[in-house]
């Protein structure tokens, strides 16, 4: 029977993955710290270490060989290292950190595109954020690993996952603010989401590296859900499941960010976008569950598990739920927009770019009055 590790495996995407394995024929051990614990499809083996250091690592895996690894969790630098010559394929993944900051000169003269691409600019500068240079530190390590024949590798870029069992799961600042009462929500005007990615879509699109281990080898794979949706997509959604009405107050970006300062912060940092078109041509990869039926899931789950007020998931989630501030922040912004709306311009007598002429040879004009 072929074995697999599962480094993690108790998160949102981890239950998914572990299952699918399963499905697939694989005698599944997890890794992880033992703070969480959840039902899988059957009974598997479970290693209880710290996942994030080599002196906790190395005991639990000295004898152990495996014919896959999947690395979801830990110090992934680390973890790439140790199973060097223990398995014939590796799966590892990772995060957006990695990419270029937006002011980075590689991108070129317009600066970061909206859709960033797997060859994009990394933080390979080492004077540079030192989380940030970590991640591709990590890269690095898992694809030298790779090319020096140590075993076959597949790295992933994750998004924000979002569903049952996502730490610090951004839907909850909204599924409070509407168990609450709170009628006025604020979001950034034109606000769009950083990009997200629902558990069952992230686990598939890994369980597709296991399926084509060729076609995935020695490759860096951006994943999210196929289509993504602005914030006030996701509230009124939210809202219309949950049967309540609210009514959304769209502010400059800056501001939202003093109403959301964690996961759900309004301005994203590095990168805004992924571009998934590698994996979709490479090894198929298609949504199979809709954004609209994950968002429901997630919003149910969380009605079901809420996160104690001010306790650890909301602290994780860094929103401070400071709802005398918002409404001061949407009474400052109304005042602002009265006064610039009481600011006069002149009118412009303009039309269409193209002609439209009324007899042969006519010239541009604006419209008749």
């Amino acid at each position: 029977m072929k074995t697999a590790l599962v480094i993690g495996g108790t998160g949102p995407s981890g239950p998914y993955t572990v299952n699918g394995l399963l499905e697939r024929g694989y005698e599944v051990t997890i890794l992880h710290g033992g703070q969480h614990e959840v039902e899988f499809a059957q009974p598997i083996e479970h290693i209880h270490v710290d996942p994030h250091f080599a002196e906790t690592l190395q005991p639990a895996l000295a004898a152990r060989s495996f014919d896959l690894v999947l690395a979801t969790y830990g110090r992934m630098r680390i973890i790439a290292e140790l199973l060097k010559d223990k398995t014939a394929r590796f799966i590892g993944v990772g995060g957006s950190a990695v990419y270029a900051p937006r002011d980075d000169p590689r991108w070129g003269a317009l600066g970061q595109p909206v859709l960033v691409p797997e060859d994009s600019p990394r933080c390979d500068d080492p004077s540079g954020a030192r989380f940030n240079h970590l991640m591709w530190v990590t890269e690095e390590t898992v694809m030298r690993a790779h090319h020096e024949g140590r075993y076959s590798a597949t790295y992933f870029r994750y998004p924000l996952l979002y569903g049952p069992n996502a730490p610090a799961n951004p839907d909850w600042s909204i599924v409070r603010r509407l168990l609450d009462g709170r009628r006025r929500v604020v979001l950034p005007a034109n606000g769009l989401l950083k990009r997200r990615g629902f558990a069952r879509n992230v686990a598939h699109a890994l369980l597709l590296a296991v399926d084509q281990p060729q076609a995935a080898s020695g490759q860096i794979y951006n994943i999210r859900d196929d289509n993504q949706y602005t914030q006030r997509q996701h509230v009124q959604f939210i809202a219309r499941h949950m049967r309540r009405e609210c009514d959304i107050v769209e502010v400059a970006p800056q501001l939202a960010h003093r109403v959301y300062k964690g996961a759900t912060a309004a301005m994203p940092a590095g990168v805004l976008e992924y571009d998934i078109a590698k994996i979709k041509n490479q090894l198929g990869y298609r949504d199979i569950v809709a954004p609209a039926q994950g968002l429901a899931a997630s919003a149910e789950w969380l009605l079901a598990h809420r996160p104690e007020p001010g306790g650890e998931i909301e602290r994780q989630l860094g929103d401070p739920f400071a709802y005398a501030a918002e409404d001061a922040l949407i009474a400052a912004c109304e005042r602002g927009y009265g006064d610039a709306d009481r600011v006069v311009f002149p009118n412009v007598d303009s039309g269409h770019m193209y002609r439209h002429p009324k007899k042969p040879g006519e010239a541009w004009a604006p419209p008749s009055r």
